[in-house]
């Protein structure tokens, strides 16, 4: 029988090497380079010392996933800003979405951005108990989760609807939205 533990090795290193010097996506759902939306100049400053969802503010059950983040977020853990705003624009553009139908929300986390179902995962383990028990989805497969996720994205407005107008915070939360 063949080992192949040292091709395994090296072409993991491999891997390892280009994604430490490379903002490219990787399977895992997460940018490679960690804060490297800092060197693109097209992207506006912002505070990304908390975690930052970038949510569809048209789109009523991400409005809606907002709004739970809002209430259930005791300590205030997380900031929000709609996908619609010049910030939110530029990061899709910059993490390489199509920045016209946002079918994905963004977890920007420690200069990591996550997407689909890890992101929806993270953000409600950062909610703590009992919505960290989400946690319990990440032992099924990601593309399993992943693809239940784009059923659910492509069909959002039909199933939940649209907003005319982009998600308007209340006054009692606006120090946790970045636009």
């Amino acid at each position: 029988m063949t080992d192949f533990a040292p091709i395994v090795r090296c072409f993991g290193r491999a891997v390892h090497r280009v994604a430490a010097r490379s903002p490219i996506v990787l399977w895992s759902g997460a940018m490679a380079a960690p804060y490297a939306y800092r060197d693109d100049p097209a992207v506006p400053d912002f505070p990304d010392d908390k975690p930052v969802i970038v949510f569809d503010g048209h789109c009523v059950l991400c409005s809606r996933w907002a709004r739970f983040v809002l209430k259930h977020d005791r300590q205030g853990r997380y900031r929000l800003l709609p996908a619609q705003s010049p910030l939110g624009h530029a990061l899709y553009v910059h993490l390489d979405l199509d920045a016209h139908d946002y079918e994905t929300n963004i977890l920007i986390e420690d200069g990591r951005a996550w997407f689909k179902s890890e992101g929806s995962i993270r953000m409600a383990k950062g909610l703590g108990f009992p919505w960290s028990l989400a946690a319990v989805f990440g032992v099924l497969p990601r593309g399993w989760r992943d693809r239940l996720y784009d059923l659910v994205a492509r069909n959002r407005f039909r199933l939940f609807g649209r907003r005319e107008v982009c998600y308007r915070v209340d006054n009692d939360y606006r120090d946790r939205f970045l636009a």
